[in-house]
């Protein structure tokens, strides 16, 4: 992935790795090599490019923002993924963790319920390679049941409440990671088995709230 990349944008990455992912724990191989090599400043808003490396998130446009760096190298290195996983990503956004994942797995599906932020990321994500990403519109809370089951699912809005619908789509032995709560939200990373789901509380973070509808607590 080198196109509208330069050395100074690739300083800048090696910099965010090693003062900001380094230092609070992200240790997974993949998941660093993953950041080094995606040029996250062509996901950003030429505006705001000059932040493109810089420790926190930044606004896409209404309702919309790409996520600080230190978060989705969290949310990743959390998934313990593997380059055979089939991956479902609710919120395409920017396409930055969408070209990660083309990175890190076999297969990404991801939905996006705004259509115009959409197609900017499949435009984006098309010019960079990201042959294994495959993107659609549609309403998060739904997901992609036709290619269920998903070995892992990451979630980049904030629900109130688990999305069953998702939960129906996650293999039993797969992982779901999701930022939940309305004022005060958690990261938490969901683990599938026979028994039901376990739950893991990895912080406290601020993400947009999810749009749309889970047809699970319709009635």
């Amino acid at each position: 992935m080198n196109a509208q990349d330069s050395p100074k944008f690739k300083a800048l990455r090696k910099q965010m790795v090693e003062h900001q992912l380094k230092p609070r724990g992200i240790e997974d191989s993949n998941v660093l090599s993953a950041m080094l090599r995606v040029p996250r400043h062509l996901f950003v808003p030429l505006a705001l490019r000059n932040k493109s490396y810089d420790d926190c998130a930044l606004p896409l446009g209404p309702e919309q923002s790409i996520s600080q760096p230190y978060i989705v190298a969290l949310m990743l290195q959390s998934l313990q993924l593997r380059p055979t996983d089939r991956v479902l990503e609710i919120g395409t956004g920017s396409g930055y963790q969408a070209a990660l994942l083309s990175e890190l797995v076999g297969e990404v599906f991801s939905v996006e319920i705004d259509g115009v932020i959409l197609e900017k990321a499949k435009k984006l994500l098309t010019a960079l390679g990201c042959q294994n990403v495959f993107c659609r519109e549609g309403d998060g809370f739904v997901g992609w049941e036709e290619e269920a089951p998903f070995d892992k699912i990451t979630v980049s809005a904030a629900p109130k409440d688990i999305p069953r619908g998702l939960v129906k789509q996650l293999r039993v032995g797969g992982r779901m990671i999701l930022p939940l709560g309305e004022e005060s939200q958690v990261l938490v990373m969901l683990e599938k088995s026979e028994k039901g789901l376990e739950s893991t509380d990895l912080g406290i973070v601020r993400f947009v709230p999810m749009r749309g509808r889970d047809p699970a607590l319709s009635g």
